[in-house]
Order: structure tokens, then sequence, then C-alpha cells
């Protein structure tokens, strides 16, 4: 392999990541406004109420599970386009 094919590989695999980096912070935005107004029903005072504390934790482990299913997704199609 010459040095011009190893840079055009290195630097598809950072655009790759990069892509892989924005649809994780797009997701991340989303569901952060979406928790919000799911969850977050009136004004927010100094603190959550435990309905509203439980909601957003519920909604933050969803987003957790979604992200390891995503992190997941990405390796495969990352591997088998190796």
């Amino acid at each position: 392999m010459d040095s011009s094919s190893v840079n055009s590989a290195q630097l598809q695999h950072l655009i790759d990541q990069e892509k892989h980096k924005a649809i994780a912070n797009e997701m991340v935005a989303k569901l952060t406004s979406e928790c919000w107004d799911k969850c977050i029903t009136s004004t927010p005072g100094s603190k959550f109420s435990s309905s509203e504390s439980s909601c957003l934790s519920n909604c933050a482990q969803r987003y957790m599970d979604m992200s390891l299913i995503m992190i997941k997704r990405f390796q495969s199609m990352n591997s088998s386009m190796h």
C-alpha cells in the first residue's frame, strides 16, 4: 500500500468517526429535548419533583440503552466495510 492509499484510508476513517459522532450528538439533543418536554410538565423550581426526577432518569436510561445498540450497530457496520 502506498502512502496516499494509507492517508486516504485514514481520512475516510476519520470522516466515518465524525459522522458517527454527529449522529450521536444529534440523538442526544433530540432525546434531551423530548425527555424535557415529556417529563417537565410545569415551570421547574429549584429542584425537580420526584415524578419529574424519576421520569428523567427513566428517559436517560432508555437513551443509554439506545446508545449501546447504536454503538454495536456502528461497530458491526464498520467491521463489515473492512
